[in-house]
């Protein structure tokens, strides 16, 4: 599925890109009016969604086509506490949105076009790009609006990331994402898959 919108009159289709910022910024405003009226949801840091790219063509990864996005859970895997925690989070996803038995049997770095929402494997330990243990959704651009509002407003202390996937995973992970939560750094030097539509049969990284 590809994420589109289009215009009135004779203005030209917003790019990808753009659509996920507008739908992001959507999806933040709702999480804000529920904290107000929740005291116990957690303002959340939308700084990085500054430098998605505005207008443009398909044609690079300036403003790569977004096929699917990632959601991730942050935490520590050496604090028993924070661990049972960060695990009851993604069975609750898991149960709101009726995941049984949907494991994800694609690499977690392909951009999978069409693909259904699964849940990939729990890394207990820091593995790809990231520095601490994490678990991810794969979500289809249709529902990521309804899945990422779900998490943050019931991350509680967890800490989120959210990024497309376009096969440009650089800017994926380093451009067009957004955090809920504390910034924790990606180590993007294992990236090279970073072409529009790149799949992980042609590269060994991929998150």
């Amino acid at each position: 599925a590809v994420v589109s919108t289009q215009s009135t009159g004779n203005s030209r289709s917003k790019p990808p890109i753009l659509v996920f910022k507008l739908t992001m910024l959507t999806v933040l405003l709702s999480a804000l009016l529920v904290a107000c009226l929740n005291a116990h949801y957690h303002i959340h840091d939308w700084n990085s969604m500054n430098s998605l790219p505005v207008g443009g063509k398909n044609e690079s990864c300036d403003y790569a086509e977004i096929y699917s996005y990632h959601i991730h859970v942050l935490f520590w895997q050496n604090s028993p506490t924070h661990t049972a925690g960060a695990l009851e989070l993604r069975n609750r996803f898991i149960e709101r949105f009726e995941l049984y038995h949907m494991n994800c049997t694609i690499d977690a770095g392909d951009p999978a076009p069409g693909h259904e929402m699964c849940v990939f494997e729990v890394d207990w330990q820091p593995a790809g790009p990231f520095t601490t243990a994490q678990y991810s959704f794969f979500i289809p651009p249709k529902q990521l609006q309804e899945t990422s509002a779900w998490m943050l407003q019931h991350r509680g202390i967890y800490d989120v990331y959210i990024h497309p996937n376009t096969g440009c995973e650089t800017n994926d992970h380093t451009e067009w994402y957004t955090f809920s939560g504390a910034k924790w750094p990606i180590d993007a030097s294992i990236f090279t898959c970073n072409y529009p539509g790149c799949r992980p049969a042609l590269s060994d990284s991929g998150y």
